[in-house]
């Protein structure tokens, strides 16, 4: 079973990526009882904590899976769900993987509410602090889906807030839609509002920037018309950086989309470098290859490979990836790609923003991480 783990370290704090995919072609509960034990493992040898934490399965596996990771992670388990995401099956089954970012540090990771409900984790170092949201939603509002996404990032806000944060702290964001293609025009000028009412896209100054993103279609199990998971770092403008273009695409503004291309910031053990959802979409904002999904794959590759480059990133810094397939078929052929990409990815399927997309990819890197493999993964007591 592929479980991939990949670290940066500093005196300080280590932070721990770990992509696992479950064996395929078994039942959701043996997927979940192979993988979940796996990740346990690898949290105890290292001597880390969760921080973020996404789920990749159908919405009828989340039932079998949630007994089961309970069960696994034990006392590990610190009361805040995952970002449960749901996803039709794929090549490997109902499970289609997990991403986990951990770290292990002096103190652990403390939960973050919203009212009664878990909504993230907070830590604090000698660095600053280092926030993660993940599965706001607002259904309660109604049905009304750009009402849900106005909902959504006010509760982002408040919940940043009791922490000294705002929304000019957060570095990143993932935007999960439900049927993605029939409203994201109507999403955008909600988000495009927001951030100018928030300070973030003032085109007089360059001095505050939307986040990277990703904004896919793929829905929170349950059914909301939006969620959101993100990562803020409340620190001195110098510490995070936000490239509205990069490599060979231009800015999403100009297109009336409110993400930049990518953001670099400083986190627990060091600096991440932060690629936003990308596809194959020229500097113009046009659509690349419509109908050729093998000739998109390969550009939208290289374009994040492009503003991995521009980020000196190289491929081994490459700590997790997502690839988001319209199609089973796209996803045959993502697989086959990979083979020749040393990057650690999950691959899902999901609805891209625009119909005639069929691919998406978002990187995240840290320069200088390193592949760990679990025999090396047990903490020293001067690493503790």
């Amino acid at each position: 079973m592929p479980v991939d783990v990949r670290t940066v370290e500093s005196p300080e704090s280590a932070e721990i990526y770990i992509t696992a995919t479950p064996p395929s072609g078994i039942p959701v509960h043996r997927q979940a009882e192979a993988i979940f034990p796996e990740i346990k493992h690898v949290l105890e040898m290292t001597g880390a904590r969760l921080l973020e934490e996404r789920i990749f399965a159908t919405d009828k596996a989340f039932g079998a899976i949630e007994p089961i990771r309970a069960g696994a992670y034990g006392n590990l388990a610190d009361g805040i769900p995952p970002s449960r995401l749901a996803v039709p099956k794929g090549i490997v089954g109902e499970i289609a993987g997990i991403q986990i970012h951990a770290v292990r540090s002096s103190q652990p990771p403390k939960p973050l509410r919203l009212g009664e409900s878990a909504c993230g984790r907070v830590l604090y170092s000698s660095g600053g602090e280092y926030i993660s949201l993940s599965g706001l939603s607002a259904p309660d509002v109604g049905p009304d889906p750009t009402a849900q996404a106005r909902a959504v990032f006010e509760r982002a806000e408040t919940a940043l807030k009791q922490v000294g944060a705002d929304m000019r702290s957060v570095a990143r964001t993932w935007v999960w839609l439900d049927d993605i293609v029939s409203w994201y025009p109507e999403f955008n000028r909600v988000r495009t509002r927001f951030f100018i009412e928030r300070g973030l896209m003032d085109r007089r100054s360059e001095a505050h920037r939307p986040p990277a993103s990703t904004g896919i279609g793929v829905s929170l199990s349950g059914g909301p018309r939006i969620g959101l998971d993100l990562v803020a770092i409340p620190a001195e403008r110098d510490s995070m950086r936000h490239y509205s273009a990069a490599g060979s695409q231009g800015s999403p503004y100009e297109y009336g989309s409110a993400f930049s291309r990518a953001t670099i910031a400083m986190t627990p053990a060091g600096k991440t470098v932060f690629v936003s959802g990308t596809a194959a979409i020229d500097a113009r904002g046009a659509t690349q290859h419509v109908g050729d999904p093998e000739a998109q794959i390969n550009d939208t590759i290289e374009h994040a490979r492009a503003v991995l480059r521009d980020m000196n990133c190289a491929d081994q810094d490459v700590v997790q990836a997502i690839a988001y397939s319209k199609a089973i078929a796209v996803e045959r052929l993502v697989r086959a790609t990979w083979k020749q990409i040393p990057w650690p990815c999950l691959s899902v399927l999901a609805d891209i923003c625009r119909e005639e997309l069929l691919f998406e990819i978002e990187v995240t890197a840290c320069p200088g991480a390193r592949d760990l493999p679990v025999s090396e993964a047990a903490p020293t007591e001067e690493r503790v």
